[in-house]
């Protein structure tokens, strides 16, 4: 099997999230959707370790990329389309919905039904990873996102799964600052699984 850092290194892709490979010898294999994909560094990867996986985004020039890898690398049970989460009901049966580093892209009155979406569409047991930029007031986020967390925001559309894992650190955007520098905000990262009540 390929390296995990494969993809990254050979097509010049951003390393999967680290979020990602601490929760994959969690994760059931089977399908997963990932909400936002960009040029597909946890689609691949994901893909890379079984799963089937749906990768949606709204913008072309990224899909045109993840595109040219699937058929250059020939690879099967990946499959993309062009939506923009704004504008996109779904349902479906996935082990795994991820959404890294895509909310706060959105439009707030977008959040809550994406959400639910998510939930409806994530199978018995199976899996939500999120990764969102928060703006609290211990920690405000310097960028002027549509969309950020508040403090215990995300956990709650959650209350009833089971959480695995939950935390609101500082960390850091690929975007930078006039200096070069990477911009630090808080983010709210979590891990849940749909368990049976």
């Amino acid at each position: 099997m390929k390296a995990d850092s494969y993809f990254a290194e050979t097509w010049g892709l951003t390393a999967p999230h680290s979020e990602v490979l601490e929760a994959l010898p969690l994760l059931p294999v089977g399908k997963a959707l990932d909400l936002g994909c960009g040029q597909g560094r946890n689609s691949l990867f994901l893909n890379q370790h079984g799963f089937d996986v749906t990768a949606w985004d709204q913008n072309p020039q990224s899909l045109a990329r993840l595109n040219e890898i699937i058929a250059q690398e020939g690879l099967q049970g990946i499959s993309t389309e062009l939506r923009d989460l704004n504008q996109t009901r779904f349902n479906g049966a996935y082990e795994l919905v991820l959404s890294s580093v895509v909310m706060m892209f959105l439009q707030p009155e977008t959040i809550p039904q994406l959400i639910a979406d998510m939930q409806a569409s994530t199978v018995k047991y199976g899996y939500n990873l999120i990764i969102a930029a928060m703006s609290t007031d211990d920690f405000p986020c310097p960028v002027d996102f549509p969309f950020t967390f508040r403090s215990g925001e995300l956990s709650n559309y959650y209350r009833n799964w089971h959480i695995v894992k939950y935390n609101e650190h500082p960390g850091e955007l690929h975007k930078t600052d006039a200096e070069g520098n990477r911009i630090r905000c808080r983010f709210a990262t979590l891990l849940a699984q749909k368990a049976s009540y």
